[in-house]
């Protein structure tokens, strides 16, 4: 696949509440357009859950084509899906248990029952029969959105400076063991930059200066390392924009 990145695109929300309907309403227009059916990975995260919230609104729950969407996950802790900790059990509080979405179109990350690395491979095969190949085709997106964070110290999913998965270009997911206090399932860059859509929700002046360093092209940090066959576009409040 192509190394050549896109140039990142800016939408600057007034607030974290506007940021989550901007968001929304993205997902809405980017998943209402595309043919079904339509992937779309979701972001852990305090930012993110206000985006899902909005999907379930009065002004939206009507109007976003829950049929024909699938909902993976980029990265997950390694711990139960009722644990406080689970990026699972924040999204389905968030939207999945208020919305119409067809249970099999749900897939979260397993946690239980098995190893870091045998969750990575048994995921990483989920996506490779929804995609329907094991080989990534630049003009034939895996995902039509990823959904990212962007960390302080320029992390997306669990992506973390300085670990050995910033280097992982065979596999799709990866088991991380270091970086953070719990194991972490994550999509590699392959997985990520297969995506039609890159979406980044960014909010509160903390990740002001991480967000400038990105956008600037600061090659360290691993949200920088991005080159999707798609857009990239960074939704951020006025906080984090510095605007």
């Amino acid at each position: 696949m192509s190394t050549s990145r896109a140039s990142p695109g800016l939408l600057v929300s007034d607030d974290p509440a506007a940021l989550a309907r901007d968001a929304a309403g993205h997902l809405l227009a980017w998943a209402s357009e595309a043919p079904a059916p339509v992937r779309i990975a979701l972001s852990g995260g305090s930012t993110p859950r206000g985006t899902y919230e909005e999907l379930v609104s009065v002004r939206m729950i009507n109007r976003f084509p829950w049929p024909k969407v699938h909902w993976y996950w980029g990265d997950e802790r390694f711990v139960p899906p009722d644990h406080p900790e689970s990026n699972y059990r924040m999204v389905r509080e968030a939207m999945l248990d208020r919305a119409p979405i067809p249970p099999a179109n749900v897939h979260p990350i397993r946690t239980v029952g098995i190893s870091p690395d045998e969750s990575a491979l048994d995921y990483e095969a989920e996506l490779k029969r929804a995609y329907g190949s094991s080989t990534l085709l630049r003009d034939r997106p895996l995902f039509d959105v990823c959904l990212l964070g962007l960390g302080e110290d320029g992390h997306i999913a669990s992506l973390i400076p300085g670990e050995p998965v910033l280097l992982e270009r065979d596999h799709w997911v990866a088991a991380v063991g270091h970086g953070r206090p719990e194991v972490r399932i994550t999509l590699t860059y392959p997985a990520i930059d297969a995506s039609r859509h890159v979406a980044f929700l960014v909010s509160g002046e903390p990740k002001r200066a991480i967000l400038q360093q990105v956008l600037a092209g600061d090659r360290t940090k691993p949200a920088a390392q991005l080159s999707p066959a798609g857009d990239i576009l960074f939704i951020a409040d006025r906080a984090a924009a510095g605007i």
